[in-house]
């Protein structure tokens, strides 16, 4: 081939295949320790591969979910904190595969940025590979996209895929929801990785900087207080399910809040009466409410508000399904039960939310 001294290169737009490369040596031993049955969790090959048989499945059903993190990606650049973002992308679909009973099976990821950082990414990566870890799931491949010109340097992006199954006949939620069930919350970690639009916007009336103390938490900066990873569901969630029996729907409370997310759970004829003074508000929701004068609906429709996962549960059950859960490490609130729908408004909220400091 002819050597032509002048002409252009790959490097030359921007793109170093070299650093690409770099990254995936980097990551292939926490890729490893993702390895389950039915995944090897070995990365470099064209697809990734997983055997259903081998992983115990006889008749399933295959349940999938994507999602990003939003601007929540923003804090993280902005203040120099990637550690806990890969967490919070795991998190994200992992955490709805279990609302419809499914166990997490493998996960794959889509990183795109402007200038390709390995070191930086690869805690990125570890962050992801922890969060598969805890959830049980196999990370068997992904993709690394340098594209200068879309992306500034420093300005990164990244999306999730998760695959789970359920045998035949056991995903939820369950037929026989009813008036009369017990509606009950799994505490939440923090904001989690929805309203960061909002967030920001309220930090930036606030006059803090990122690496200020947390007017809610003085022993962490605000940018780490917010990026407090997304609290993972799945192993507990999976456990009450199986061992009690009694648990008919569960909703991931993302973008909406309560007032979009549990609907999506229920009969078109029910809704549920929630108690707000019940919901243990976190203070970082009472200090974003504060800063940004927030409607308690508002709050109510944007953020956690300091629970992450709703259950319905057989109200006689109320007590086993909640000794399941403290047991498997979460703080249970009863919050209410499912009620006749009145109208369009399906979530009906009693009395109001706790914000005072």
């Amino acid at each position: 081939m002819t050597d032509r001294k002048n002409g252009l290169t790959y490097a030359d737009s921007g793109v170093d295949i070299d650093a690409g490369n770099r990254l995936v040596d980097l990551i292939k031993p926490m890729v490893r320790l993702t390895a389950r049955a039915g995944a090897d969790a070995e990365i470099g090959g064209f697809g990734g591969l997983f055997d259903l048989k081998a992983a115990g499945f006889k008749d399933p059903i295959l349940v999938a979910a994507t999602d990003g993190v939003g601007t929540k990606v923003k804090i993280a650049i902005e203040a120099g904190l990637h550690a806990g973002i890969g967490i919070d992308l795991v998190a994200m679909s992992v955490n709805d595969l279990v609302v419809q009973g499914a166990e997490p099976l493998f996960f794959l990821d889509y990183f795109a940025c402007g200038k390709l950082d390995p070191d930086a990414t690869a805690a990125i990566v570890a962050g992801i590979a922890e969060g598969c870890r805890e959830s049980g799931c196999a990370l068997i491949g992904g993709e690394t996209a340098e594209m200068p010109g879309l992306y500034k340097d420093g300005d990164y992006d990244l999306a999730g895929f998760a695959v789970g199954a359920a045998e035949r006949g056991t995903l939820l939620p369950s037929p026989d929801i009813a008036a009369g069930d017990a509606v009950i919350g799994l505490a939440s970690s923090g904001v989690h990785s929805n309203g960061f639009s909002l967030v920001r916007r309220i930090v930036e009336r606030s006059g803090l900087g990122y690496d200020a103390p947390a007017p809610f938490s003085p022993v962490m900066t605000l940018g780490g207080a917010l990026l407090t990873p997304t609290r993972l569901y799945v192993k507990s969630c999976l456990r009450a399910i199986r061992e009690s029996g009694a648990i008919k729907g569960l909703a991931h409370i993302t973008g909406g809040g309560f007032t979009d997310n549990i609907p999506r759970v229920l009969p078109k004829h029910l809704g549920v009466g929630i108690d707000l003074p019940r919901l243990p508000v976190l203070p970082v929701f009472k200090w974003l409410a504060e800063q940004g004068d927030v409607a308690e609906l508002e709050l109510l429709r944007t953020f956690n508000c300091g629970i992450g996962m709703i259950a319905i549960v057989k109200a006689d059950a109320v007590d086993q399904v909640t000794d399941v859960l403290a047991a498997n490490g979460e703080s249970v609130h009863l919050l209410g039960e499912v009620i006749p729908a009145a109208g369009e408004h399906r979530v009906v909220y009693d009395g109001h939310l706790d914000l005072a400091w």
